[in-house]
């Protein structure tokens, strides 16, 4: 009972934090000084789902929310609401049930920051689940200089990168330059997990 009662804890803070990733998306929007119309344009994402993804009323995938994020040159853990970086403090610590998380509707995946303090060190910690038989779909390139690193912790990962795929297994790990399309699948039975850690040359 108690493992169940920290589940649904757990599931209740995601769907919170999913439900402010719209009111980000808003705001950022407005301090941009864009109209729905525009950034539509800049995201090829339809007003009508941009307008529904503002109000709260549709939860986007990862590939709408990447477009989405890209758009407003933003990162997607600013729209999903990453904890405020702390100015002090030799030590922060983030527990597992505070983690900002995103979750697809349509294919389960799920991306936790596992950051304490996003931007201290220019680098970000993710950790993405993918289920049986799911992948991302091909998500836009970030700005030149960003790099990914990946680690495998369980499961098997296909990366697709500038044409070329990489399969990897429970241990394995991968350096990208992520300024190109890039896609994430699980092409197996079983969940896979996987650290990523997102860092931005200057």
């Amino acid at each position: 009972m108690v493992e169940q009662d920290r589940d649904a804890a757990e599931s209740q803070h995601g769907d919170d934090l999913a439900g402010a990733f719209g009111g980000n998306v808003r705001r950022r929007r407005e301090e941009a000084g864009l109209t729905l119309e525009q950034l539509s344009a800049q995201s090829s994402v339809s007003r009508a789902m941009l307008s529904k993804v503002e109000r709260g009323e549709k939860s986007p995938t990862i590939g709408v929310a990447s477009r989405i994020a890209h758009a407003l040159d933003v990162s997607l853990s600013d729209l999903i609401g990453a904890p405020t970086a702390a100015v002090s403090g030799v030590a922060i610590a983030l527990r597992k049930k505070d983690r900002p998380v995103f979750r697809d509707p349509e294919t389960g995946f799920e991306r936790h920051i596992v950051s304490a303090a996003p931007g201290a060190g220019g680098a970000e910690v993710i950790v993405h689940y993918l289920p049986a038989q799911v992948s991302t779909g091909l998500l836009p390139a970030y700005p030149p200089g960003t790099e990914k690193q990946i680690v495998v912790l369980e499961g098997t990962l296909t990366v697709a990168i500038g044409g070329i795929s990489e399969t990897l297994n429970t241990g394995d790990s991968l350096f990208v330059q992520a300024d190109a399309e890039h896609g994430f699948a699980n092409r197996t039975n079983a969940p896979c997990e996987y650290i990523m850690v997102i860092s931005r040359r200057t």
